[in-house]
């Protein structure tokens, strides 16, 4: 906001438009003024005021109307209305379309002033708070910078280097400094998973992973999955049941995010699977959405935790111990709502989970 506030009156009362202009003068106000409500909306769109003030009724576009557009031109912009003493129903009503305030006819210059003040501190206050919301924003990309390029790189060059260690590429290890290698291993692994799990979901929720939308074939997309997580399950001695349909249409979708959606579902129906357990993929062309169900024959989530296991670092203390960072199904749900779908799950302890997603 400007040292000197900006202020347009939009009245077709000549009166009307002078008296305000002389009370703003003497305030230290710049103001300008507009007969009719598109000459008014011009002004706005030339000028941009800090406040505006509107009168209800105006011939051919009135207040109504005028405040709708205001607020398609600048959602923030701060609007009172000024109406008849017969017209507060109207001012009310006005209210629900976007304006701030109202000043009833006929008003003195100190209600003016102080209403118009009360508009100006809402003015600052809305500036201060997207001024606020955008250096939040930058800190978080900032510190998203951070922990790519300095935490997660030397990690990885740490993990790299026990790679070549362990290899015996520098000669061979007592047996006791090789496991507590291993151990340092196992454990910086489990970072960088976690750091690559953060960056992503933070990446997904400034949007920067979905902008880009096109049409992609989800049979291709499931099949890639389910050859690179099929170590894994012959590793768990787990069977996927997985019979891509033929003829399937595309749907608009980013396909690296997808892949991370589905690769999250398949790996942990595999997790918490059981030994010799099976995990059943179908995709089904519905109406209206492409369902897709991951179903698999593990150990289930008790009922009461269902409600919490899309939340971030959510862990269940009951069953099998597997690792993870607790982001996958956030990361999973945040995805699916990304591409204005829907997700869920259903489960029985003891006889296995299925998760179902449907992408329009």
């Amino acid at each position: 906001m400007s040292s000197k506030p900006n202020i347009l009156i939009i009245d077709d009362d000549d009166t009307m438009l002078d008296s305000c202009s002389q009370v703003f003068a003497k305030e230290g106000y710049k103001s300008a003024t507009a007969e009719d409500g598109n000459q008014g909306l011009q002004t706005f769109r030339e000028i941009q005021p800090d406040l505006v003030l509107v009168d209800l009724k105006m011939p051919g576009k009135d207040g109504i109307q005028v405040l709708q557009e205001l607020k398609t031109i600048d959602p923030n912009c701060v609007a009172v209305v000024i109406t008849g003493y017969g017209t507060i129903q109207s001012a009310v009503e006005a209210m629900k379309h976007g304006a701030y305030d109202f000043l009833p006819k006929p008003f003195t210059p100190d209600e003016l002033r102080f209403i118009v003040r009360r508009g100006l501190e809402r003015r600052r206050y809305i500036i201060e708070t997207e001024s606020l919301r955008r250096d939040k924003e930058m800190m978080r990309k900032n510190f998203v910078s951070l922990v790519s390029h300095e935490l997660r790189s030397p990690l990885a060059a740490v993990q790299q280097n026990l790679i070549v260690i362990l290899g015996g590429l520098s000669g061979d290890l007592p047996e006791e400094t090789k496991k507590i290698l291993q151990r340092m291993s196992h454990r910086i692994k489990g970072l960088i998973s976690l750091i690559n799990d953060w960056l992503n979901l933070s990446r997904i929720e400034s949007g920067e992973m979905t902008v880009h939308m096109k049409p992609v074939r989800l049979p291709e997309i499931l099949t890639e999955v389910v050859d690179l997580v099929q170590p894994l399950a012959d590793e768990n001695k787990v069977v996927i049941d997985w019979h891509p349909p033929v003829d399937f249409p595309t749907i608009l979708g980013n396909r690296e995010t997808l892949q991370m959606l589905f690769t999250n579902l398949i790996h942990n129906a595999i997790k918490y699977n059981k030994t010799n357990g099976k995990v059943f993929i179908t995709l089904e062309n519905t109406e209206h959405h492409a369902k897709v169900t991951v179903k698999d024959t593990g150990i289930g989530i008790p009922q009461e935790k269902l409600p919490l296991i899309f939340e971030q670092f959510y862990r269940a203390k009951e069953g099998k111990r597997v690792e993870g960072s607790g982001l996958g199904l956030s990361i999973a749900k945040k995805i699916v709502e990304a591409h204005q779908g829907t997700i869920d799950a259903e489960s029985e302890v003891g006889k296995g989970t299925v998760f179902t997603v449907w992408l329009p």
